[in-house]
C-alpha cells in the first residue's frame, strides 16, 4: 500500500471515529513509524484537524473544525508533467535493447502516478500531453550521434540546411544533446564554421563516427552559447527586441517566459517584453504570429523585418478572386 492510499484509508478510518496507533497499524499493515509519519503528513501539509484524543487514547479529526476532504490530486505540475512524459516516451520505443527492462519502468511510473490516489489508467485517460511540430529522427542516426557524444568522439555529418536548402558535409565535435519544443538538436563545434554552431537532428542525412580526440566546449562558454540568446539559434546575444503587446495578448503574454533574462514591465494596459537574440528567424515567427496584437518597437532592423513579412502577407491575399 502506498502513502497515498494509506491517507485514504486513514481519512476514512478517522470520519468513523478516533483510532489508536495500534488500530491504524492494523488497518494498514504498517509500522507505527509509516503511522506516525502519515499522520504528520496529513496534519502539516494538508492541514488535516487531526488531534489526540486522551480519554479513547486515539486520534480523530476535531469536532469543531470544519469537515475536511483530501484534495483530488496530489501531484505538482512538473511531478505529473514528468511521469506522463516518461510514460509515453516509453509507448513510443520500439524494440531494442532495453525491450526486456521497460516492463519495469513502466510498472515503476504507474505505481508513481498511483501516488495522486487515482489509479493510472485513470490519470493517463484525463490528461493528455499534446506534442506540436514534431520532427521524425531517424533511430540509428540518433543512436550514432548520442554515442559519440558521451563517448567524446568526433562525427562526420551530412547536412542539409533549411535555411540555405544547402548540402554540406562536415566534420563535428559533439558537445550536447538538446530537446527543444519536441524536437532533438546537437550542438557541436563545427570545423568548417571555426565554432559552435547548432544542427537539427532530422536534417542530418548521414553520421559515423571520426578518428582522433574531441575537442571539447569549455561547460561555461557552452552554457553562454546555449543561454544567452532567444530560441535554438544560439550565440551571444547581439541586440535585444523590444516589444509591445496589446491589451488583450498582454493577458497571454505576461505570465509567459521567452528566455530566462527577459525584462518586462506593464505600460498601462499593455505589457512591454525585452527578450536579447542573435538570430531573430525563430523571434520573427513568434512575433508574427501575433499579428496586430505586437508592436516592435526596437530595433529599427527587427521592426523593419516585421514589416516586410507582414506586407508580403497582405500582399499575398490582396487580390480576394478565387484561386484557379
Amino acid at each position: 500500500m502506498n502513502r497515498a492510499e494509506r491517507i485514504y484509508r486513514i481519512d476514512a478510518l478517522l470520519k468513523e471515529r478516533a483510532r489508536s496507533l495500534e488500530q491504524l497499524q492494523q488497518a494498514l499493515e504498517a509500522s507505527r513509524a509509516t503511522v506516525v509519519r502519515d499522520l504528520g503528513y496529513m496534519r502539516d501539509f494538508m492541514q488535516a484537524p487531526i488531534e489526540y484524543d486522551r480519554a479513547s487514547n486515539g486520534y480523530r479529526y476535531a469536532a469543531d473544525a470544519a469537515r475536511f476532504e483530501l484534495p483530488g490530486f496530489w501531484l505538482n505540475e512538473s511531478e505529473l508533467y514528468a511521469l506522463l512524459a516518461s510514460g509515453q516516451m516509453l509507448d513510443q520505443m520500439q524494440p531494442g535493447l532495453l525491450a526486456p527492462y521497460i516492463g519495469p519502468l513502466r510498472g515503476r511510473i504507474r505505481s508513481l502516478l498511483a501516488q495522486s490516489g487515482h489509479s493510472a489508467a485513470a490519470v493517463a485517460d484525463s490528461i493528455l500531453l499534446q506534442p506540436m511540430a514534431t520532427r521524425t529522427t531517424h533511430p540509428e542516426r540518433f543512436g550514432t550521434i548520442a554515442a559519440a557524444l558521451l563517448k567524446r568522439q568526433p562525427l562526420r555529418i551530412a547536412y542539409h540546411s533549411r535555411a540555405r536548402d544547402e548540402h554540406t558535409e562536415r566534420l563535428v565535435h559533439p558537445q550536447r544533446l538538446i530537446r527543444y519544443r519536441d524536437n532533438w538538436y546537437l550542438a557541436a563545434h563545427c570545423e568548417r564554421a571555426a565554432g559552435l554552431r547548432i544542427f537539427s537532428l532530422d536534417r542530418i542525412d548521414h553520421a559515423e563516427p571520426a578518428p582522433g580526440p574531441t575537442l571539447a566546449t569549455d561547460a561555461k562558454a557552452l552554457d553562454r552559447f546555449l543561454g544567452a540568446s532567444f530560441g535554438i539559434f544560439s550565440g551571444s546575444a547581439t541586440a535585444w527586441a523590444v516589444l509591445r503587446f496589446s491589451p488583450e495578448a498582454s493577458r497571454w503574454v505576461a505570465d509567459e517566459t521567452w528566455h530566462p533574462d527577459q525584462l518586462g514591465q506593464w505600460q498601462g494596459r499593455c505589457y512591454e517584453l525585452q527578450v536579447p537574440y542573435s538570430d531573430p528567424r525563430e523571434l520573427l515567427r513568434d512575433i508574427l504570429k501575433f499579428g496586430p496584437d505586437v508592436d516592435v518597437l526596437a530595433p529599427a532592423e527587427l521592426r523593419a523585418l516585421v514589416a516586410e513579412r507582414l506586407r508580403a502577407a497582405a500582399n499575398r491575399y490582396a487580390d480576394d478572386s478565387p484561386l484557379p
